[in-house]
């Protein structure tokens, strides 16, 4: 597996890239996809072989987007760009080898062009708003940032209706602010602010100098977190609800993002000096954990038959 270099991937298949061979743009994705692996957990070897190539795709397109906006120097033309293929590909023009392979993915399972295009507007958004003054602006970033690959995902599995995206959502907005607690350094460190300023004003934490881990800064985390928790309870219904292929990966997910807040709360809620992370043993006993999960029956399935008695 090569080193992912974006800068390379750019030149080669930037705004001049032409591709409309469907077999060759999958081998694209799948290539993206892998060199991303660690950070990969949807792709699990679960999956049904059938929808890995779909799974990689999505993947791709969203890697592109995040490298466009945080690994380039013109991020919103870039972004507009990217945009515009995405245009064409839901015209039925893509030549890009990523929206090459998208047109087949959207197509066969119908996924809205709205989904991809909330997605693009909170990339966009990362380039112009670099602190949020509430909480409900950080839902509303959330919801567009995160919520969207929950219901593609849904859609991918063929398990899309309102109360299962409504469950995703909880879950995708709760991993997606465990994220910003867990990275608050390097997001400083790159210019942007998630902890909302009415939170930090309630709290009295200062951030002109976050590298004082004082107690108003790890009481903010501690509220961070501890509101955090309460989407995944509320979302912690959705993996028996789907069909079994489903339930390992999105449970991973949910109880990943847990794993995540427990991490923060293992350092002292002290997420400036080390980042905490979750260890691979730790993630070992998740997807163990979870594995009785392929053999119990959806809640919208019913109960399994029993197999006849053998003579």
């Amino acid at each position: 597996m090569s080193r992912w270099d974006f800068a390379r991937e750019l030149r080669e298949h930037g705004p001049d890239s032409r591709c409309q061979d469907v077999s060759k743009a999958a081998a694209y994705c799948e290539y993206v996809a892998k060199s991303h692996y660690e950070n990969f957990t949807v792709v699990s070897l679960l999956l049904p072989r059938s929808l890995r190539p779909h799974f990689h795709t999505v993947y791709a397109w969203c890697r592109w987007a995040d490298d466009l906006a945080d690994e380039t120097n013109n991020a919103l033309p870039l972004l507009g760009w990217w945009r515009a293929e995405l245009d064409a590909c839901y015209r039925g023009a893509a030549i890009h080898p990523i929206t090459t392979a998208l047109a087949a993915t959207v197509g066969k399972f119908a996924i809205p062009q709205a989904l991809f295009d909330d997605l693009l507007s909170a990339f966009e958004q990362d380039q112009q708003i670099r602190d949020y003054d509430t909480f409900a602006q950080l839902l509303d970033y959330c919801r567009r940032s995160a919520n969207p690959v929950g219901r593609i995902v849904l859609h991918l599995f063929e398990s899309i209706d309102e109360s299962r995206a409504r469950l995703s959502d909880e879950i995708c907005t709760g991993l997606q602010l465990a994220n910003f607690w867990q990275d608050v350094r390097r997001d400083f460190e790159m210019g942007r602010v998630y902890l909302p300023r009415e939170d930090r004003q309630q709290f009295g934490c200062d951030l002109s100098d976050p590298t004082d881990i004082d107690a108003p800064l790890r009481e903010l985390i501690q509220f961070e977190v501890e509101r955090t928790r309460n989407y995944f309870v509320r979302g912690s219904e959705l993996p028996s609800l789907l069909p079994r292929q489903a339930r390992i990966d999105v449970t991973l997910f949910l109880r990943g993002g847990e794993a995540i807040l427990d991490a923060i709360a293992g350092q002292d809620y002290d997420v400036w000096s080390r980042r905490p992370e979750v260890s691979k043993w730790k993630k070992m006993r998740l997807m163990v954990a979870a594995l009785p999960l392929m053999f119990t029956p959806s809640l919208r399935e019913g109960p399994r038959r029993p197999r006849p008695a053998r003579d």
